[in-house]
Formats: structure tokens, sequence, C-alpha cells
């Protein structure tokens, strides 16, 4: 049964219809894709990054990592800011925002120099942009006067920020690089420098496959290959730890944050949610799957608030930060022992091998009967029942004190999918 819930929420004093918007990229990179992606279901869309320099891309340019035969779950890329001339991509924006004027138009810009950065937030001004994002984090640019070179200089992310605040009313957004050890410094450089908002995180340098003919990494350009950004599934950890991080510091308190990193379904877009962002942005899902895939968050977002008898997505954001605690917090007096359920177990042997390489020989097996028995040695690490194919096969079981230690109440997880 189809389910209509609003969706809606502010976000910099935008009000976006859905916190579902397409990430700089690739994916919303000229009129038609955007219009299309706009069509589809899509709040808002932050344009392709666009400066001063016109890109001057290398062929072929993308690999990806997979496993076990299932789509790809990361994804490199070597590409940079916009091949198209800047005069045509703030066009492009001006009749995106005049055709589809309940939809947010973000002009995500990169320049080199503080007279750069001015004169892209003029021309985001005449494009009516409803807010700008200020690109401090590319991991493949080829000068070190943009990108994530910028992002990772605190001095050079103040200034910039402060540039492009000074010639414009439209609120300002810096999309932070992962590629350095804590995020926050940067950010609060770029808030003293004039920006309202945050975007983390962009893509994660990195080396994804090799080729074994040319002997580098991939994608291979004429016999060699180069450090650039990775995304998909596999860097969502990362980009809800920044994020969180981001929402739990006291200088950044009220900055809005917008997720991004590995989105490609509700529980996805929830869960950054719940970690302190108002929106999400969706790249490497897209070219995978393509715009369609909002209808399903939409619907599936608007079924979880229904079942939860939530009215806002406003109850959502930041919900889990005061259950997020430093590992010196967490309670260690007890141990929860899994226990088998022998009816549904198959007989596959997975967690008696991984107990056994991998982790306590906590688990017993029994050649004949081919079930697994969990014995005294067991320390409640659950990598038992993370490893189990079946479903409800291996659950939580008993709670048990260690010795010497006082019982409390605790609160357990007893259902896992």
């Amino acid at each position: 049964m189809a389910v209509k819930k609003d969706l809606s929420i502010e976000y910099l004093g935008v009000k976006c219809e859905n916190p579902f918007f397409l990430a700089s990229s690739p994916v919303g990179s000229n009129y038609e894709m955007v219009a299309k992606a706009y069509e589809s279901g899509w709040g808002g869309v932050f344009y392709k990054t666009t400066g001063i320099f016109v890109a001057d891309e290398c062929s072929p340019r993308f690999d990806q990592n997979n496993k076990s035969g299932v789509p790809f779950i990361g994804f490199k890329n070597m590409e940079q800011i916009s091949d198209k001339p800047t005069e045509l991509n703030f066009e492009y924006m001006y009749r995106l925002k005049r055709d589809y004027p309940d939809k947010v138009m973000v002009a995500s810009v990169m320049g080199s120099t503080e007279e750069e950065w001015k004169e892209l937030g003029r021309m985001a001004d005449q494009a009516n942009a409803d807010l700008i994002e200020c690109n401090f984090s590319c991991p493949q640019m080829t000068s070190h006067e943009m990108g994530s070179d910028v992002g990772t200089n605190l001095e050079l992310v103040e200034r910039y920020s402060r540039a492009i605040s000074s010639v414009t009313k439209i609120p300002v957004i810096a999309k932070m690089t992962p590629n350095i050890t804590v995020m926050e410094p940067a950010a609060i450089a770029a808030v003293k420098g004039g920006a309202k908002g945050i975007s983390a995180i962009n893509t994660v340098k990195s080396i994804t496959s090799m080729d074994y003919e040319n002997m580098t990494g991939m994608p291979v350009v004429n016999g060699v290959s180069s450090v650039s950004g990775y995304s998909g599934t596999a860097v969502k950890p990362i980009g809800m730890r920044f994020i969180s991080n981001l929402a739990s510091c006291k200088e950044l308190k009220g900055i809005h944050l917008s997720g991004i990193g590995g989105i490609e379904t509700w529980n996805d877009a929830l869960d950054y949610l719940l970690v302190g962002a108002r929106n999400v942005q969706v790249c490497t899902a897209i070219m995978q799957y393509g715009y369609g895939i909002v209808k399903d968050m939409i619907s599936g977002m608007g079924h979880f608030m229904e079942e939860r008898g939530v009215r806002s997505l406003e109850e959502f954001v930041g919900l889990a930060l005061p259950n997020m605690v430093p590992a010196e917090d967490l309670n260690r007096d007890f141990k929860i022992i899994p226990k088998i359920d022998n009816k549904k177990c198959v007989g596959c042997g997975r967690c008696y091998v991984s107990c056994y390489d991998g982790a306590h020989q906590a688990i017993d097996w029994d050649d004949k009967k081919r079930k697994p028995t969990i014995n005294d040695d067991c320390v409640g690490c659950h990598l038992c029942l993370n490893v189990c194919p079946v479903k409800d096969c291996i659950t939580p079981g008993d709670l048990v004190w260690k010795e010497g230690r006082k019982p409390v109440e605790i609160k357990m997880k007893h259902h896992y999918e």
C-alpha cells in the first residue's frame, strides 16, 4: 500500500521537498541530466563542480571493487571538476532554477585564488542558485591550488570561505575532505570564514585494484595510473564517522550538515540523518542504478515514518548522537553469550571455522551431526553471529556478568536482519 508522508526538511533556510540530493559529480553535469533527476523525484542537486579552470580529462578514468560477484561495493574515479565552459554551466543552473523553481539548486564551485572564488560567487548569484558549495576536497585535481590540498590547509579554507562569502548573501557550504586525520578544525576554519553549512565526505584517496599486464593500478592510462577518489557503499562507515564527529563538535553547534558517502537506500539516508545530517547526497548508486532509485528512497522513508509514528524528518536528525559515546565510557562488566538455534542451523560450519581461526576457539564441532556448540571459552565477541548465513540462527543469548562486577540494567539488541 502506498504511503505518502511529508518528507520536507529545512536546510540553511531553504525548504527542501525531501532530503535526497544529487552529489556534485558526473550524475548532475548538464541541463538534461538534472531536469530528468528533478522529474524523477530528487529534492535538489549539488551541480557538478564548476570553476574558472576547465578540466581536461583522461581516458579511461573509472574503476571498481566487487566481492563474490555482487555489484561493485567501491568505485574509483579520476575525474576532476566540470569539463564544460564556466558560463555554460551557470547558464544551465539559471535555466534549471527557472524551469524547476520548487527544486533546490546548489552551485558547487572551486577556485584557485581569492579572486576566482569571488567571481564564482557572483556568477552563482546571477544564476539564482539557492546555495553555494565550496569544493575544498576533490582528491584528483592536477593543481595543488585546488581540491583536497586546499581542504587540509586551514588558512586557505578560512580565506577562501571568507572571499566567496563576502560577495554573496547566498548561504555558503564547505565540502570537506576525508583525507585528513581530524575534520573538525578544517570545518571550524570554514565557519570562521563565513560558511553556514558543511558537506562531508568527498572521496577517499585510493588505489583500488592492480593491472598485471602493465603492472600499475586501475584504470590504466597509457600504461600508468594514479591515486584518486574512492566512493560507494564501502565508504559509508567513514562518511558517517565524520558527520557524527562534526555534529558532536561544540564549536559547530547549529551548523547544518549534508551527508555524503555510500548512500544507496532509504536506510542509508536515515543512518546519516540519525548522526546529524539534514540531507544526503548520492552519486555512485545513481551511476549503478539510475535516477529511479529515489522513488524507493521516498517510499521506504515514508513507510518507516508511518510505522514509527514520526511526523517530520526533523525528529530523526541527530537522534542517535546521545547514544554514541567514547570508547572509555562503554560498560565492559558483562558479556552476552550467543545462542544457536539447531533447527535453523544448516551445518555449514562457518561459525566454527571463523571462531577457531579468527577469534577464541569457543565453538565445538560435532562431525557426525554437523552441529556447533558454544563452549565456556566464549567471550561474547559475536563473530559467529556476523558470519552466519542464516537469519536468526545465531542470536544474542544469556547475559553473564564478569567476576566481581556489579549487575545493572542493560539494554540489548535482540533482532538482527
